[in-house]
Formats: structure tokens, sequence, C-alpha cells
């Protein structure tokens, strides 16, 4: 049985769903033009002392849940099953610290009778060698249109190629 772990947001992640099983597809190789609307990246926040990283590892994996904000429900339906997540931890610390991937395509959540919320499972692939602060994000220029410095309090939005690539770099 799972358990929900309940956030300050109202929402939750389901620890322990065996959500790693069957692991991430490999990526297709796409060109450096690549709208980011096309869900192959993603950056998903979190609060680390809800769950943080570490945690996702722990557990192998978890349904990622309790998504409200309708714009950030929307990013979340078009995850794809392999799909590279940047894991941020929001509060005190204010950085992309990991890469996950989607475990599964995003589905509709079976705790909301509504239909409507959706889920998608989510497993860890690798810490990044050193977390890439917010405010090193907003101090370059690249990231002018990023929707983390435009749209600070959404919890999943899409990562361009381009994006992916700064923030790898500026993780070494």
């Amino acid at each position: 049985m799972s358990q929900s772990v309940t956030g300050a947001r109202g929402g939750g992640r389901q620890r322990g769903s065996g959500a790693a099983a069957g692991g991430p597809r490999e990526r297709p190789s796409r060109g450096a033009g690549q709208s980011p609307a096309s869900g192959s990246n993603w950056l998903f926040k979190e609060e680390p002392t809800h769950y943080g990283y570490d945690q996702l590892v722990a557990d192998g994996g978890t349904q990622w849940s309790g998504v409200k904000n309708p714009l950030a429900q929307k990013h979340l339906r078009s995850v794809k099953r392999g799909d590279r997540i940047f894991y941020y931890h929001t509060g005190d610390e204010k950085a992309v610290v990991a890469v996950a991937a989607a475990s599964s395509d995003a589905y509709p959540d079976p705790k909301d009778p509504s239909g409507k919320a959706h889920v998608v499972d989510v497993a860890p692939v690798r810490k990044l060698p050193r977390p890439v602060p917010l405010r090193a994000i907003k101090a370059d220029p690249a990231f002018a249109s990023f929707p983390l410095t435009r749209m600070p309090r959404l919890s999943v939005m899409p990562v361009s190629d381009a994006e992916w690539a700064r923030i790898e770099k500026m993780a070494r």
C-alpha cells in the first residue's frame, strides 16, 4: 500500500508506489531548436523538507501528484514516459539539484473524483554535480524567457533543449 504525503500546497506525492518499474525510455535525439512545448524536458518543483530528491532516490520513484495550478496541470498532462525532468528544490534552497525521468505517461489521478487532475510516475536519474541556484539562473540573460524566472510559483514547467544544456553546464 502506498502512503500519501501531503504538502503545503495541498498536494502530495505517493511514496513506494513502484513508479520506477519499467524505467524511462531512451530519448530520440532532437535538434537544438526544438520547441519546449514538445514535452521532452521539464522542471518539477518541490520543497525539500516535504519530498526532496534524496527521498525520491530512497523510494526508487514516486507518483507526482498534488499539482493544483491549471497551467502546471496542463504541463503535467503533456509529460510522456522517458521525458527528462529537472528536480528543483524550493524554499530556502531554491536550486535545480538533480535529474529525474518520467517512468509513465501522465494519467488521471485515481484520487481525483472529478477526473480533471493528472499525475505522472517519476524515477530518479542522478544528482547534479553541484546545485544550480535560482539567483544564477536569473542572472543569466539566456534565461530571460524561462518560465522559472517569469512565473516563479509555477510547479511544473517546460524546459527548452538550450535551457537544459545551459543548466547542465552551470552544474559542472
